[in-house]
């Protein structure tokens, strides 16, 4: 039972690794108790053996041959104990050895692992937790670079108009005043993101799920656009199908999701149109929102969704589409996004009709 009990994923294995269960091989504590059991009859042939021995010499102790076969046999099972020792002990304190230095802040440990299944199975959640600790402190470390540099630039702005208006240098009108107006908006919009998506990375972000019309929630969103796009001669289009079924989704997101999207493709977008559409597929709904902008080269098409990342060009704070991925995620759904450069982008992401309720 305990064997088949180990074939299974743990418990403490994490959810998102994949398990392999290790081989069937004995017990290192079975193995020498083994070795034991089959030492001890030979050990008893050389105990009697040296007994008859000791008795055949009517007493005569003196000579050094009498103890030889048992102090063999005791340095053979003192040995053995040795080795079931070494084989939990040397681990263990390999095991405590590393905690050590994960507690002073060195992610990088990690133990070889050795000894009993149950010990290598305790090493292996070990290497695993550090290497996660390790990926986390590495994503701290660059969420603090990013946001300190996404900070910098409006600030700087804020900072160098106000200077100048009190030192005279620039007059108050509406000329100098838009500017600072317009910086302090992209430092609001920054903080919402970045507790967005702090909250959605963390877990801690809950739906609000009702049932919603699809059609009528991108029909609205978009139409929030339509001034901006006409104003650029950009054709904005909704194109949705009549059978669509009602969603269990917050509409508050995914209208986040469609915001976030919509705005991405104008931006990028400088001549023809944008379409948002919806397609009916096994048990999910797939919304694409294609452009015919400058499009993403392939080098950087696998980035678009990681955190801060955007064109040198945007105003954007970066995280429109990576807080749009964990949105989407949470829902039960999938993003993805195709582009060809100087052709368009297309972003498609899927929500379940079905939600298991």
């Amino acid at each position: 039972m305990n064997f088949f009990r180990h074939r299974r994923r743990p418990r403490w294995w994490p959810a998102n690794q994949p398990w392999s269960p290790p081989k069937r091989q004995p017990r290192p504590f079975l193995r020498h108790i083994g070795c034991v059991f089959l030492l001890f009859p030979l050990g008893l042939c050389a105990f009697f053996t040296w007994l008859g021995y000791v008795i055949g010499r009517q007493g005569d102790f003196t000579s050094p041959y009498l103890y030889v076969p048992l102090v063999v046999f005791l340095l053979v099972i003192l040995s053995i104990v040795v080795r079931i020792l070494r084989s939990i002990a040397f681990p263990l304190d390999d095991l405590i050895s590393a905690a050590g230095r994960v507690e002073q802040g060195d992610y990088t440990t990690r133990v070889r692992e050795r000894g009993a299944r149950e010990l290598r199975g305790l090493t292996r959640a070990f290497n695993s937790m550090t290497e996660r600790l390790q990926t986390n402190e590495q994503q701290r470390r660059n969420l603090l670079a990013d946001v300190t540099h996404e900070l910098r630039t409006p600030l700087a702005v804020i900072q160098g108009n106000l200077e100048g208006l009190l030192d005279g240098i620039y007059p108050a009108d509406e000329d100098h005043l838009t500017p600072i107006l317009e910086e302090t908006r992209v430092l609001s919009r920054l903080i919402d993101d970045l507790r967005t998506l702090s909250l959605a990375e963390s877990g801690t972000l809950k739906l609000h799920r009702e049932l919603t019309d699809l059609t009528v929630l991108i029909t609205e969103t978009a139409t929030s656009f339509r001034a901006d796009a006409d104003s650029r001669a950009i054709a904005l289009r909704v194109e949705t199908p009549n059978d669509l079924p009602l969603l269990d989704i917050d509409p508050v997101r995914i209208r986040e999701v469609l915001t976030n999207l919509i705005a991405n493709a104008l931006r990028h977008t400088a001549s023809g149109g944008i379409t948002v559409s919806v397609a009916l597929a096994a048990k999910k709904v797939e919304v694409s929102v294609s452009d015919t902008g400058e499009g993403i080269s392939s080098d950087d098409l696998p980035r678009i969704f990681d955190r801060f990342y955007k064109s040198k060009e945007s105003r954007g704070s970066g995280l429109g589409l990576a807080i749009a991925k964990n949105l989407v995620t949470m829902h039960g759904g999938e993003i993805t996004a195709q582009s060809e450069v100087g052709r368009g982008t297309v972003v498609r992401f899927t929500l379940p009709i079905d939600n298991g309720k």
